[in-house]
């Protein structure tokens, strides 16, 4: 387990909650409660939420391995844009069609890119978190390297509470404290947040009207750019060793006599500065993107992240999978194929849980030991090979069923406490 770590570097192993660590965590509430009370929330607010709170270990793990930063991008995008969020997707966009339509007309933001957030942040709101904001915002309040942004994002919280806009039991979500169907941070919330659906209130948990409109006007806010693409697929001159970065934006018309050229055949020109993104290097797939791709790394700022988005957005709209593959032997897998390795892991007999298509710590142990049983490299990587393995190596035979004695009688059941 990862220590905790305060300002000052001390290691404090929160496993069991040892004495050291919890009164340290009881003494940076208090010092929060005095804060909290000099920037205008009531006492009995704070007290409310916070009396009995105690830190969590896990957020502090969630922290230090933030998949944006540590997934390889063909495992981070063949998860978030496989075939079944492309139909939902689809579906969303049908059964929502006027708030889509009224949130394009209203905010001058592309349906498809706001569907592709809806998508990409809680699976159309399936998968919304469930941490208590209170509790993740005051352990990395207390602990971990960027204590002072997230106490803004308590203290905004509080005042989420104190104001009524959200009910306490709303407000629960990622590790981060983000929350709602499209993930808002509360200090995010209380300045973008916008009553889409007209019922008096800002409710981006229940409120798919809400939700949707509020990301449109953060997207909008951000600077979109109407009318105007995120960027399209390109395809490199053979070697090129040219510029390349999304800070490092040229007019089209350089990058064009560079050689370089749209995967569709549509011309590379126009007045608008473009950056080129080599988000797996030069031999993999190339992006030229332009003022809103940047607008969608506002939303998370990770590369990874915003070409999910930016790449579903284009999916939902009818295109198709990316033309270049990624430079690797062993590719990414979808969410349904995870279930699959998931599954074939359970009948191998590793005791993984029920298959989620969520590669987590268990699953991991397991495709290890399978790796090492198989001969392939040990990582713990859900790809291709484990995947085409694990199909092609039958499960070895259960072991026989003793044969149970006759069951006795039925009596009352055994008392419990």
């Amino acid at each position: 387990m990862k220590p905790l770590r305060n300002a000052l570097g001390l290691s404090l192993a929160l496993a069991a909650v040892p004495a050291a660590a919890a009164d340290e965590f009881t003494a940076c509430v208090a010092q929060l409660r005095t804060e909290a009370v000099g920037k205008g929330i009531a006492p009995q607010v704070f007290d409310t939420a916070l009396t009995g709170v105690e830190a969590d270990q896990g957020v502090l793990d969630a922290l230090e391995s933030q998949p944006e930063f540590k997934t390889a991008i063909w495992d981070y995008l063949a998860g978030l844009v496989d075939e079944q969020r492309v139909a939902d997707g689809r579906a969303k966009l049908g059964e929502w069609a006027s708030v889509f339509a009224e949130a394009e007309q209203r905010f001058g933001v592309d349906r498809h890119v706001i569907a592709a957030v809806w998508g990409v942040e809680s699976d159309f709101g399936r998968i919304m978190g469930g941490r208590p904001l209170v509790r993740s915002l005051a352990t990395v309040s207390c602990f971990g390297h960027r204590q002072r942004f997230f106490r803004g994002e308590l203290m905004a919280t509080l005042r989420i509470l104190q104001s009524g806009d959200m009910p306490a039991e709303s407000l629960v979500g990622s590790w981060a404290g983000a929350f709602g169907q499209t993930q808002f941070m509360p200090t995010t919330y209380q300045r973008l947040a916008v009553d889409f659906d007209g019922d008096g209130r800002r409710d981006i948990v229940r409120s798919v009207p809400d939700a949707l409109g509020s990301t449109a006007n953060f997207l909008a806010r951000a600077g979109w750019v109407s009318g105007q693409p995120w960027g399209f697929e390109v395809v490199l001159p053979a070697g090129y060793s040219g510029p390349s970065g999304r800070r490092n934006r040229q007019p089209l018309a350089k990058w064009s006599a560079l050689g370089i050229a749209r995967t569709d055949g549509g011309a590379l020109s126009g007045g608008s500065p473009a950056a080129l993104l080599l988000p797996a290097g030069a031999r993999g797939p190339a992006f030229v993107v332009f003022r809103n791709f940047d607008v969608i790394y506002s939303y998370n700022a990770a590369e990874s992240y915003a070409l999910a988005i930016a790449h579903l957005s284009d999916r939902l709209r009818g295109g198709g999978p990316l033309l270049t593959a990624w430079p690797t032997d062993d590719p990414g897998i979808s969410r349904l194929e995870r279930r699959e390795v998931q599954q074939r892991l359970l009948e191998r007999g590793f005791d993984i849980g029920k298959p989620d298509g969520i590669i987590g710590q268990r699953t991991r142990v397991a495709i290890e030991s399978f790796q090492t049983s198989t001969g392939l490299t040990v990582d713990g990587r859900a790809g291709q090979r484990v995947l085409n393995t694990l199909r092609a190596a039958a499960p070895p035979p259960k072991p026989p069923v003793a044969e149970s004695p006759p069951a006795a009688p039925e009596g009352p059941a055994p008392a419990t406490k």
